[in-house]
């Protein structure tokens, strides 16, 4: 399934965006060096404006960055970065927060509800719009954008109930073969679960916050999605035929908003 169409009704724009990119990148840091993974070159472009395009199909106005490590690289590229349609922002940690702690810090930032949280280094090729609507109906304390994979040895394992809500947190486990659902790395987080977040310790949304919540407290929404990471020399090797066919579509509307 190739990442999907814009849609017409632009739902992210009243949305607001934060992108967690302030990991240390040491798995993929053979390959890239001190190149920020939300940086990393895929078809000679960063993956950041691959990321942003595919936000804007969706209509997003708001986004935010929260950097650590490398943050000075990732502003030099927001300088010449263009659109005027797309608020591009960084929020600059001042020690490694972790994943609930980027979102702790940000927190006075994020006003509306709900608030889209992504991962920097990972592309779902999901309708976002879908997703949001999902997320509304279902009523859920937050909403998890999930994928099926076919290996699911080097990811947790996320199971739900028939509602869809999310039952429990299966730890990665590389013995595992077989096909499963996993946590995409995209969230929809309410008002409600941003002050639970802030209220609670710990740096990590996933094991700190998510797997602590009580069963049920979230919602999956799953799909048949491209899904890659860009953490691993592996993956970061096969990400480019993943984003192929928004190489064209971002090439096209840089060159607008340069004209």
């Amino acid at each position: 399934m190739s990442p999907a169409s814009p849609p017409p009704d632009r739902c992210l724009a009243p949305v607001d965006i934060l992108v967690l990119a302030g990991g240390l990148g040491t798995r993929i840091r053979p390959v890239l060096g001190g190149t920020p993974k939300v940086l990393a070159p895929i078809r000679g472009r960063p993956f950041l404006s691959y990321l942003l395009r595919w936000l804007t199909n969706f209509g997003a106005r708001r986004v935010q960055l929260a950097l650590g490590e490398g943050a000075a690289a990732v502003q030099g590229y927001l300088r010449d970065f263009c659109d005027p349609a797309l608020a591009v922002t960084a929020v600059i940690e001042p020690h490694p927060l972790g994943t609930a702690g980027a979102v702790r810090f940000a927190r006075a930032r994020l006003r509306s509800d709900p608030v889209l949280v992504m991962n920097g280094d990972s592309f779902v090729g999901a309708d976002l719009c879908a997703f949001l609507a999902f997320h509304r109906a279902n009523g859920a304390l937050g909403t998890m954008l999930c994928a099926m994979v076919d290996d699911a040895g080097r990811y947790g394992r996320v199971v739900t109930e028939d509602n869809a809500r999310i039952r429990q947190f299966v730890e990665k486990d590389i013995a595992f073969r077989g096909r499963a659902m996993i946590n995409a790395g995209v969230y929809l987080i309410s008002r409600a679960l941003l002050d639970a977040i802030a209220a609670m310790p710990g740096p990590s949304l996933e094991r700190d916050v998510f797997e602590r919540l009580p069963a049920g407290s979230l919602a999956a929404f799953s799909g048949e999605f491209d899904f890659i990471d860009v953490g691993t020399p592996q993956a970061l090797a096969a990400a480019a035929d993943v984003l192929a066919p928004l190489s064209g579509r971002a090439a096209a509307a840089e060159a607008e908003s340069a004209g």
